[in-house]
């Protein structure tokens, strides 16, 4: 019979020191495991649909072909097993570490094998003696739906897993604390489904390595038994931003395109997967349904998923289209569509452009999605998955200081919830430094601080997640106690970090071109904005990269390239105060002061920043900060604010020019730059 694949629920168990035991009463330990099992882990295995894959003499591994990781915790207690070796003196109780998995599964035979058992294994080794450790995906699931409180243990590098684990554990102490229940002689009722399937398991039910297995999965579906169908998960109660994508029909007459569909779909599984928080059916499972007439709404029954991106590809000549769909598995409604057009000169080339762009707009569409959804399911009651989401969502859209205050607000109530969210510590810090980016705050040093402080937090949880690397860089730029100019080297290795971690990430793009302007390499910059504006074209971040290029302008000194490119900037975002001050800049170089002026006089009204008294001092600090700027002195915004980092520019030049390092613009600093206030043009 061939290899299949197909999601499971996988339970791992063992005996803690069962060697100890044998060796101390062999013959009781061994009758006392098969009564275990007798009155308890068996029947229950049995009633719950679930299979027995292999024993061995302290071990047990459980599959339970289904996709609802509920079902290994919710049939019973997890006090079960305390409760029926209660009598016995502490050192002979059996005591059971349990460790429960969701995942893609290769069965071949009546043995299964694949990364989803394997890291079974792993959260088993990791559980204390009468404890339990269970995977994200498995917690995702039931959070808010069974009473078991596991606690975050953080990302957790286990052997032959090539990226960290996030393990959720209860302890011994919690199995013990939970309330007692009837066993086998005191029959309960107990609710269906995988979860109902295992709980009954969980800290003491698996006993008696000699089981009879149940049936086995029918092979006619390419996920789950027939008899197993009405107990699957609805796309209602599966994981947040869990998604397939089916395989690329090809439209083309040449079967030969066939391999260029195939890497679409493989392309878009790996590129979906680094979203932070998805759940993305793998791609052996999702081919499974290749060439045949399928609906949404089953297919996110069968595996589990709130949506399905389901696409097609035609070639005629040079001419390549790709359509791809976003539908809701659980309404069949089209969320998002869009179409592709691309010459196929280099078709590896445009494959790589194309899904790249699919993954970046999707990241928007899902979240916005996501949010929609637990509005309508959990109106009066958020949790702190829904803060983060909507917290994301106004990140997505362009920046201004009441969606910053938003921003921290709903993160802020997330992390009530839930201290180690990720996404809520990395929405936290880039709102912090937002401001700072923006100029919207007059104490730069303690909002830098709060979002350092935010951004080490989240990569001590989650020491891969792109947008955290992404944030942390903007901090290196911004953290001038060594060098007023900021730890540029630092902030561009953590932004290319960030890429290599997710090469959809468009933001990281545009900010790392604003680095190379910032270290002296301007003439870099409009070709990586131009990546970012390819893989997001309607990017709510477009006003920035826009003010990038024109900055990297104003520095090689091409103002009236600078005065077109900031003035698209505020077309897209016209609350971005850099754009405007550095607008005004641009005049100041062109020669066109009165228009500075007009536009400086706005930014006056309603800045926030500290600004000179005079609009005459600001005009001259600006003129000194341009002259700074194309001697690659001054690589921040052209705002005319004199500050401390305004203070060390000046000596630096002092320094190359043998001036008196006074860090002030005076008479014959002032003349060396060339700087003179105007009267007008």
């Amino acid at each position: 019979m061939a290899a299949t694949r197909r999601l499971a629920a996988i339970l791992a168990v063992d005996v803690s020191g069962y060697s100890r035991l044998m060796g101390m009463d062999e013959e009781g330990t061994h009758d006392r495991l098969r009564v275990h099992h007798s009155q308890l882990a068996g029947p229950k295995i049995n009633e719950h649909h679930g299979r027995i894959v292999k024993t061995t003499g302290d071990g047990m591994l459980v599959e339970f072909v289904s996709v609802d990781g509920r079902r290994p915790l919710r049939c019973r207690n997890p006090r079960a097993m305390i409760d029926r070796d209660s009598e016995m003196a502490e050192d002979r109780r059996i005591r059971f570490r349990v460790g429960i998995n969701l995942g893609d599964i290769i069965a071949d035979g009546d043995d299964i094998f694949g990364d989803g058992v394997n890291i079974a294994a792993r959260l088993e080794a990791l559980a204390q003696p009468g404890g339990i450790c269970i995977s994200r995906v498995v917690r995702d699931q039931i959070r808010d739906k069974l009473p078991y409180a596991f606690q975050d243990r953080g990302e957790q590098a286990v052997k032959n897993i090539a990226r960290p684990v996030r393990v959720y554990a209860m302890s011994a102490d919690a199995v013990a604390a939970l309330p007692r229940v009837a066993t086998a002689a005191q029959p309960v009722s107990a609710p269906r489904g995988i979860a109902a399937r295992i709980a009954g398991m969980v800290g003491g039910g698996i006993a008696g390595w000699r089981a009879r297995p149940t049936a086995k999965p029918s092979s006619s579906s390419p996920v789950a038994s027939t008899s197993d169908v009405g107990e699957q998960l609805t796309a209602s109660t599966a994981p947040r931003l869990s998604i397939v994508v089916l395989p690329f029909a090809n439209l083309s007459n040449d079967t030969d395109q066939e391999y260029f569909a195939d890497g679409i779909t493989e392309d878009l599984t790996t590129d979906l997967s680094r979203i932070s928080g998805s759940f993305v059916i793998a791609r052996n499972t999702a081919f499974t349904y290749k060439g045949k007439a399928v609906d949404a709404k089953q297919i996110g029954r069968e595996l589990g998923v709130r949506y399905v991106l389901e696409g097609s590809v035609r070639r005629s000549g040079s001419q390549v289209r790709v359509n791809a769909q976003l539908v809701d598995a659980e309404t069949g409604a089209h969320l998002w569509a869009e179409r592709f057009d691309r010459e196929s000169a280099d078709l590896l080339q445009m494959q790589d452009d194309i899904t790249r762009r699919i993954a970046s707009e999707l990241r928007a569409e899902l979240i916005e999605a996501e949010i929609e959804r637990g509005i309508r399911d959990r109106p009066n009651n958020p949790d702190a998955i829904d803060f983060t989401m909507q917290a994301r969502a106004l990140l997505n859209k362009p920046s201004s200081p009441e969606h910053n205050v938003q921003v921290r607000r709903l993160c802020e109530h997330a992390l009530a919830i839930d201290p180690k969210n990720v996404e809520a510590l990395v929405g936290l810090a880039v709102s912090y430094v937002t401001d700072v980016y923006d100029l919207h705050v007059t104490d730069d040093y303690e909002w830098t601080r709060r979002a350092k402080d935010a951004a080490s937090r989240a990569l001590a949880i989650d020491p891969r997640n792109a947008r955290a690397f992404l944030v942390k860089s903007r901090i290196f730029a911004y953290s001038n106690a060594l060098d007023y100019r900021g730890q540029i080297d630092e902030a561009i290795g953590a932004a290319e970090t960030a890429i290599a971690l997710d090469p959809n990430l468009a933001g990281a793009y545009g900010w790392l071109a604003r680095l190379y302007a910032k270290a002296g390499q301007p003439e870099r910059t409009a070709t990586l904005v131009q990546q970012a504006m390819r893989l997001s074209p309607r990017d709510p971040g477009t006003g920035n990269w826009l003010y990038q290029i024109g900055s990297s302008q104003l520095q090689m000194g091409q103002y009236d390239e600078a005065i077109a490119t900031l003035r698209r900037s505020l077309v897209a975002n016209p609350d971005l105060a850099i754009s405007r001050v550095n607008l005004s800049a641009a005049y100041l170089g062109s020669g066109r002061e009165s228009e500075a002026r007009n536009v400086l006089a706005d930014i006056r009204k309603v800045a926030v920043t500290r600004m000179p008294d005079r609009l005459e001092e600001q005009i001259q600090i600006m003129r000194a900060q341009l002259a700074l700027l194309r001697r690659g002195l001054w690589p921040y915004t052209v705002n005319g604010r004199y500050t401390r980092l305004m203070a060390e520019a000046l000596r630096a030049f002092q320094r190359n020019e043998n001036l008196t390092e006074s860090g002030i613009l005076d008479e014959a600093t002032a003349a060396r730059l060339s700087v003179t206030v105007g009267d007008g043009e």
